[in-house]
């Protein structure tokens, strides 16, 4: 059976999602005798969907430990922030991978939370290094930015759905007119099956990826959500469906690790990256 919280069939649409452009045919789905999945104006989480949605996220990327909500990983020039390890980079430095944390920042004064001076309007990270930011772990400082972090986890929860969303014409565009309206037909699929679908959806791009970077690729295979969704056949709605998308997404898992280089031997976290899909069922 699905977990998670009761919701009402309207609940479940992320916000800020505007997919006016994207009025893609409906034969499609016309043809298979299904539910058309016109385009909505976003996915948008009640507070308790997207409180679930964060203890999920929580515990997939920090094991739900609250000390993984501050981190700075080795080897890294920047601090990694929130259940959904956003980048904060310190000032001047710029670096290839997109910045988020300074956006939730401002996203969070806009919905009314109350943040510390020091965190207004989305400043860069004051540690300029992993050695000062170690030192600095029990500081006020560090432990004000994690109990902000820890009471909030269902507006990251809703932060990165937004972002989420964002995706998918990107995945589309990358789909090609010949699959971007089966594509978009599995996505909506998935979504339809609340909350689960949104947290599917979600978790499964901020863990690896929306499949459209040309250099994500081993031997030309990519392995982010548009490759789950292109290894989606079927059209049962609500359980089987979620079935599906977990079914895919392990091929496309072990499709990763097969082409992988062998000296980063992935095959040691398949145990893990495969627990992790397993919660896409939501059984």
């Amino acid at each position: 059976m699905l977990s998670g919280p009761a919701f009402s069939a309207e609940a479940f649409v992320l916000p800020n999602l505007h997919f006016s452009e994207l009025q893609t045919p409906r034969s499609f789905e016309q043809r298979l005798g299904v539910p058309v999945s016109a385009p909505a104006p976003g996915l948008r989480l009640t507070d308790d969907e997207a409180r679930w949605v964060g203890e999920r996220i929580f515990e997939n990327e920090c094991s739900s430990k609250e000390e993984c909500l501050t981190s700075w990983n080795r080897g890294e020039d920047f601090a990694s922030m929130s259940i959904g390890h956003l980048l904060w980079y310190p000032k001047g430095y710029s670096g290839p991978f997109t910045e988020a944390f300074p956006a939730f920042l401002r996203y969070l004064e806009a919905n009314g939370t109350a943040l510390p001076d020091w965190l207004r309007g989305g400043p860069p990270c004051p540690w300029n290094s992993r050695e000062d930011f170690e030192r600095d772990r029990q500081s006020q400082r560090m432990r004000q930015l994690r109990e902000l972090l820890k009471q909030t986890k269902g507006l990251q929860a809703r932060f990165i759905a937004d972002r989420a969303e964002t995706a998918l014409p990107k995945i589309l565009d990358e789909a090609g007119p010949a699959e971007s309206e089966r594509v978009r037909f599995q996505f909506y699929r998935i979504a339809r099956v609340k909350p689960i679908g949104v947290y599917a959806l979600v978790d499964y791009i901020n863990f690896k990826g929306e499949g459209i970077n040309s250099r994500e690729r081993y031997h030309g295979e990519g392995w982010g959500l548009l490759q789950v969704l292109q290894g989606m056949p079927g059209t049962a709605e609500g359980a089987p469906a979620l079935s599906e998308f977990a079914d895919s997404a392990r091929r496309v898992i072990d499709r990763r690790i097969a082409n992988s280089p062998p000296a980063r031997n992935e095959a040691q976290w398949r145990a893990g990256w495969m627990k992790r899909i397993e919660t896409y069922r939501g059984s």
